[in-house]
């Protein structure tokens, strides 16, 4: 076979040097599909056909470029791997720890939200086609498709990192990809400890709640930590419950021996065989759980989540969209409403109130810190209003010359009603612990 000969290495600009390189990149890559069958990859596994793929890969480099350094070999030798097995271009950032989201908005713009900041990335691909192999690749993991009839998907990465994807013709510029991640080892209680996102005090109320089975729902806005902090609290849970888990696209990791995780189905082609998450909190209480805990109330599933807090299976959680506790309550109101359910807002209410003991609030601060704001009693009701208490509370005191918001905890002096029940469950809070004071930074 005629050798193809090495591009020459005369200086260029930054913009021919990369084109170069990309070029390079897919000709050795296209070789490399010629030499193997590549439909056998998805069967094996391990570190050893890495390996042999990298000496297949590094004798190619050798054979088509033997002029390049070392460091745009090893470069090489990388990308074409993750094209082969990961996630091509998206790979270098999926390996970065500090990004916590990537935003995709057709092939040639890429944003990251790093640090609390977004911004623009050097990462790009080809063209549209590119990003539409990589996209197919991902959701196919997940058993999901996205085509011309089905133009949005929500999937997952091995990791647990959330994925959102909307294609033409819905998406205008190309393929857009919304990342949200997870990353292989979840942040810890010592992590947001030291991230000031709450206090050793509300910690301990909150720990006593979850050994005591109260009933929770984290309310806060897009990207504002709940499914971290869900993540995180869980960890109280003992070890010896049956939890079942109920997602759309399955982003929890509890760290529990006994979990059953339940994922939502979306139509086939055809239009048949979807599995909502009322379906699926419907079958969970025949399955003997200790505790039902959804990713995300999102609709009719949670009438149903409420029922079951309410019959039963105390300790359990879910996440809201909402920007307050007030505004959670509403949330799931409507929620409840556009699901089908047709019962006075009164005894939605009450329904409400009976189930949930406490609302924790996260929010998203300007500049990017996360902090719960709110810990939150639901009481009772008094004729149709849903009467609360804050327990703990965080003002923001000001922007610092980050423009990134700064401000304390503090108790506000309210002694939980849901104290007696703590007790009763064995737990012991130390008796000044509510006393009203700030709590720190």
């Amino acid at each position: 076979m005629q050798r193809t000969a090495a591009p020459p290495r005369a200086p260029r600009g930054a913009e021919s040097a990369h084109l170069e390189f990309e070029t390079l990149k897919r000709l050795i890559h296209g070789k490399l599909v010629e030499k193997l069958d590549l439909t056998r990859l998805g069967d094996l596994e391990g570190d050893s056909l890495r390996r042999e793929i990298r000496l297949v890969v590094e004798h190619l480099c050798d054979t088509e470029n033997p002029l390049l350094n070392r460091s745009e070999r090893e470069r090489l030798i990388e990308e074409v791997l993750d094209e082969t097995f990961g996630f091509g271009p998206l790979e270098i950032l999926l390996k970065e720890p500090n990004v916590a989201d990537i935003m995709i908005n057709g092939p040639k713009n890429v944003f990251i939200e790093r640090d609390g900041r977004i911004q623009r990335s050097h990462v790009t691909f080809r063209d549209n086609d590119h990003l539409m192999q990589i996209l197919d690749r991902i959701v196919s993991k997940v058993g999901r498709r996205i085509d011309e009839t089905s133009p949005m998907c929500d999937a997952r990465l091995p990791d647990g990192s959330r994925v959102n994807a909307v294609i033409p013709p819905l998406a205008l510029d190309g393929p857009s990809l919304t990342i949200r991640r997870f990353g292989s080892n979840p942040l810890t209680l010592e992590d947001l400890l030291n991230f000031g996102a709450f206090t050793p005090e509300m910690v301990m109320l909150l720990e006593g709640a979850i050994k005591a089975r109260l009933n929770m729902i984290i309310s806060g806005g897009t990207g504002s930590g709940k499914t971290t902090l869900l993540n995180t609290l869980s960890s109280f849970i003992p070890s010896d419950q049956r939890i079942i888990t109920i997602e759309d696209a399955a982003e929890l990791q509890l760290q529990q021996e006994h979990v059953l995780r339940l994922e939502t189905r979306p139509a086939n082609i055809e239009g048949k065989g979807r599995v909502d998450a009322t379906d699926l909190v419907k079958n969970a209480l025949r399955m003997r759980p200790d505790r039902i805990i959804i990713g995300e109330c999102r609709g009719g599933e949670t009438l149903d989540m409420l029922q079951a807090m309410n019959t039963g299976h105390e300790g359990s959680m879910t996440t809201v969209h909402a920007n307050a506790p007030r505004d959670a309550v509403a949330r799931i109101e409507t929620m409840i409403t556009m699901g089908g359910v047709e019962l006075p807002i009164k005894a939605l209410r009450h329904q409400f109130a009976s189930a949930v003991d406490l609302i924790i609030q996260v929010n998203r601060l300007q500049g990017g810190p996360r902090k719960v704001t709110h810990i939150t009693e639901v009481l009772n009701m008094e004729q149709d209003t849903v009467i609360m208490q804050d327990i703990f509370l965080y003002a923001q005191d000001g922007i610092d010359d980050d423009g990134r918001a700064f401000g304390h905890f503090e108790a506000t002096g309210v002694r939980p009603a849901v104290m007696t029940r703590l007790e009763q469950a064995g737990v012991r809070l130390p008796a000044n612990l509510f006393a009203a004071r700030q709590l720190g930074y």
